[in-house]
């Protein structure tokens, strides 16, 4: 993955600038900000329900052991 050093990042600014304008490209970085901050909290949410969801079935699946165990016996 290629990273993105000073140089190039000042190229992109400057290419932003001319295509924005001064007047919009605050606007335009607090609407950026604000989409990855959605994004990151989705994908939080997600990773935390997947792991509710694996610890759920991983307790069911523990507890049908222990029944076919005690039936066994």
């Amino acid at each position: 993955m290629p990273r993105i050093g000073f140089p190039e990042l000042a190229i992109i600014l400057v290419i932003a600038l001319i295509i924005f304008g001064p007047g919009k490209l605050p606007s335009l970085g607090k609407s950026i900000g604000e989409t990855i901050k959605e994004f990151k909290k989705a994908s939080s949410e997600l990773m935390n329900e997947n792991k509710t969801e694996a610890k759920t079935d991983n307790q069911e699946s523990t507890k049908a052991e222990v029944k076919v165990e005690e039936t066994k016996k």
